[in-house]
């Protein structure tokens, strides 16, 4: 069975607090992007995981996709060994939550090919145990999110009207080293009053606390953000803690900046 694994980016993100647990407060919307990779599982003799496309860095085990596997075989004994094989086209370290995804989408197409009988809310839990992201890939529509991200409230947020083109300047940042850098605080306004009002007051209220860390660090960001304003955004923004930038845009044609050729636009 193959399935397609979204990506999401980030409209504002707030690092409200940080926990005596290790992990942030944070409260930002997930919104599903059409960018996906294709992951395929089918019964195997042993457990085997493969790649294809963009390259993915890391020791294979620690990889979300056998980490969600190895995660039901624990409580489902009867789960047969598996071939997994993962093309990856959306980019690591972009913030655009790809990892989270595929993870998220193992545990939803082992329940589905294998028929564990796994309720959606069942299946929070466990992607929660892969990671803060995860959850909301399970849902996989447009939610307001608080705590780690894990806590997830659906919104009526419906931006097909418009046209999303996300530019991804194939640099690669820790999420651990942004968190780093940040001072949390409580902010003024929640992000989910600025997303009641028209797109075109978002630029002057809706913050990615992300961003003036990263862009101190990566410049190069920070001018593609500056590039889709220049271009007619209505909106835009790095998602999550980048590198990847999105911008908001009425449909029609649209003239970007010739970014250099490393640059991977999606539109």
């Amino acid at each position: 069975m193959v399935v397609f694994p979204n990506g999401k980016i980030n409209l504002g993100l707030n690092v409200t607090n940080k926990r005596t647990d290790g992990y942030h407060d944070l409260e930002t919307v997930f919104y599903p992007t059409r960018i996906h990779d294709v992951l395929e599982i089918i019964k195997a003799d042993v457990v085997e995981f493969t790649t294809s496309g963009l390259p993915v860095a890391g020791d294979v085990n620690d990889n979300l996709c056998l980490k969600a596997y190895h995660l039901l075989k624990k409580d489902f004994l009867e789960l047969p060994p598996v071939k997994i094989h993962l093309h990856k086209v959306l980019p690591m370290g972009a913030g655009l939550g790809g990892g989270s995804a595929d993870g998220a989408f193992t545990l939803m197409l082992l329940n589905q090919r294998f028929k564990l009988n796994i309720t959606e809310q069942q299946l929070i839990r466990y992607a929660l145990q892969l990671g803060s992201d995860c959850p909301f890939f399970i849902l996989n529509k447009p939610c307001f999110a608080s705590g780690r991200g894990e806590r997830l409230e659906p919104i009526a947020l419906d931006l097909s009207a418009y046209k999303i083109i996300l530019v991804h300047p194939g640099i690669h940042v820790s999420t651990a080293m942004a968190f780093a850098l940040l001072n949390p605080a409580e902010p003024s306004t929640s992000i989910k009053n600025i997303l009641d009002k028209p797109i075109s007051t978002w630029k002057q209220q809706l913050m990615n606390d992300f961003e003036a860390p990263v862009f101190a660090m990566f410049p190069e960001i920070q001018q593609i953000k500056e590039s889709m304003y220049a271009a007619g955004a209505l909106y835009a923004s790095m998602s999550g803690s980048g590198s990847a930038v999105y911008g908001i845009f009425e449909k029609g044609d649209i003239t970007l900046p010739n970014f250099p050729q490393h640059y991977t636009i999606h539109a």
